[in-house]
């Protein structure tokens, strides 16, 4: 028992840490912000609550610059302001708009708020393991090499909650009467909309895929949708 106490600490540490970042986060939307009040956005965010045979979507504005949109522990979907001012200076359509919130309602729906408590303990409790063991046979080098390889295992984890929120994303819009179209036209846009140059990182240390597999992957499904419609 005594072996693997530190590996059981890590991982009551993990669960620690998750819940108190839970929290605060929590804490900071609350205080910053505010129920989305476009009449265009709230009017498309009923198709998708149709889609979805709820009585409604609802959505927040988060009051910080940077372009994204979220999905808290909760449950609530957020668009950062800077995301909103974007679309009200005309530079994303009000269905791109949409498309980010599916993918939002996407990790809720798929539960990976609580699958990334689970994912972040037991990374914890790996790389805890792992530098116990390979410290023994490379020291001081062991810890470091143990935590890069939890890092590439957090990555592709990350990646993997990603294509299945596009995923959900693109049959929620489909359903909606929205279709693909904004949502693909939208990852065309995403470098230049968060000044990001994801294209120059290696795949495998991204915790987002590259936008031209995210658009292939999309279109495989509508291949995939369109052959079992015909048949």
């Amino acid at each position: 028992m005594i072996k693997f106490l530190p590996i059981l600490l890590a991982v009551a540490y993990g669960l620690a840490m998750y819940r108190f970042s839970v929290w605060r986060t929590s804490r900071e939307l609350d205080a910053r912000s505010t129920e989305l009040a476009d009449p265009r956005l709230r009017r498309i965010c009923q198709d998708l609550a149709a889609a979805l045979d709820l009585p409604r979507v609802k959505v927040h504005i988060y009051e910080i610059d940077p372009v994204n949109g979220l999905a808290a522990p909760d449950g609530r979907i957020f668009i950062t302001r800077g995301f909103y001012r974007k679309y009200a200076n005309g530079e994303v359509t009000a269905e791109e708009m949409a498309s980010v919130i599916a993918h939002e309602l996407g990790h809720v729906a798929l539960g990976h708020a609580r699958k990334r408590m689970i994912d972040f303990s037991g990374q914890n409790a790996l790389r805890t393991a792992l530098a116990l063991i390979l410290s023994r046979f490379i020291p001081f080098i062991g810890p470091w090499i143990a935590s890069f390889l939890t890092m590439l295992l957090a990555a592709r984890l990350s990646r993997g909650d990603e294509y299945e929120a596009d995923a959900y994303a693109a049959a929620l819009l489909t359903k909606a009467g929205i279709g693909t179209g904004p949502q693909k036209s939208l990852f065309g846009k995403l470098e230049a909309l968060t000044q990001s140059r994801s294209g120059t990182a290696p795949a495998w240390l991204m915790s987002h895929p590259k936008t031209e597999e995210r658009v292939q992957a999309i279109e495989a499904l509508e291949k995939k949708w369109s052959v079992v419609s015909a048949e």
